[in-house]
């Protein structure tokens, strides 16, 4: 009988430390590690989302970059460390993607991260110099047939949306382009402006601009509807039917971190991404908010990590 009243009080008083635990959260600031450098979709949207957050919370969320090995080098940062609450990752698509994409990985995405909130989904954008000879992606095609293996094209890392978005085009094409990997959007960037490479499968907040400065010319949307940010642009699959890809984001924790801690980062997530600036600056982006539970943002990460594998298989993509 003591030894059951014993248990009994200190799982009582464990609760209680866990549950004061929470309420002081956070008490300091926190790390947001994005895995890639800046100047990429995942670097902006961070940065827009990062500065209310810390009002929201009292505390100041800085950003982290950590890019390097296709997205994977920040996330297993973010996996090894402490799960106190004082480390977020920006989850995006290359976490669902390189699942299968890698074969060795040292984690498993969906077993050792603890999904907090969603984001963002946003579509990307197929840019090209704005001297490339092509304006849409009929004519882009016909290039492609009349220059076999004279197209280079960019990503902001093997793994990526950016990357099997392009993989995905290739094999419902049968365009033969040359993979160039580069570690984020914004070097990818710089030399397709240079002429360097010559189309780019990109995330759109990052092309954005771009795009309305005249530096790059957008040949079309990978969603399926129409952006409404680039109403004169067409999707993909107005030429290739049933191309479809998007990019979505969110926030990621260790696994082992106090579900009450959180339930707090997700309720706080929520609460900026309800804010009629943040939604009207992202969807000057091409961005359409994820609200949720942690687990309505579990459910995201796993189906797209079933979706990403079936189009790695079929592309025949690895990155070893």
């Amino acid at each position: 009988m003591q030894l059951k009243q014993l248990l009994l009080g200190l799982c009582v008083l464990l609760g209680m430390t866990t549950g004061a635990w929470a309420q002081k959260y956070p008490d300091r600031p926190i790390k947001w590690i994005v895995p890639y450098p800046p100047a990429g979709t995942t670097d902006v949207l961070a940065r827009i989302v990062a500065q209310p957050l810390s009002e929201v919370l009292g505390q100041q969320v800085i950003v982290e970059n950590r890019p390097g090995g296709g997205n994977n080098i920040g996330t297993e940062a973010v996996i090894k460390a402490a799960p106190d609450g004082y480390t977020m990752l920006l989850v995006n698509p290359a976490n669902g993607i390189n699942a299968t994409l890698y074969k060795n990985l040292p984690f498993n995405f969906i077993r050792d991260i603890a999904p907090v909130a969603g984001l963002v989904r946003t579509p990307n954008v197929m840019v090209v110099p704005p001297s490339f000879p092509a304006n849409n992606v009929a004519e882009f095609l016909a290039y492609c047939k009349n220059n076999v293996s004279k197209i280079n094209m960019a990503s902001s890392g093997s793994g990526t949306s950016v990357h099997m978005s392009g993989e995905l085009f290739k094999s419902m094409t049968s365009c033969n382009m040359l993979h160039v990997p580069y570690k984020g959007a914004g070097p990818a960037l710089v030399d397709l402006m240079g002429n360097q490479v010559q189309v780019l499968f990109d995330n759109l907040p990052s092309s954005a601009g771009h795009i309305k400065s005249g530096k790059l010319k957008a040949l079309a949307v990978t969603s399926a509807n129409r952006e409404p940010s680039l109403p004169n642009v067409p999707t993909v699959g107005e030429t290739v039917p049933g191309y479809e890809a998007t990019a979505w984001f969110g926030v990621g924790m260790p696994k082992g971190t106090p579900r009450d801690i959180i339930n707090r980062m997700n309720a706080a997530i929520n609460k900026v991404m309800s804010e009629p600036k943040v939604r009207e600056r992202l969807a000057e982006l091409g961005g359409v908010p994820i609200t949720g539970t942690p687990d309505d943002f579990g459910k995201i990460i796993q189906a797209e990590t079933d979706k990403w594998a079936k189009v790695v298989k079929f592309a025949g993509a690895t990155a070893e």
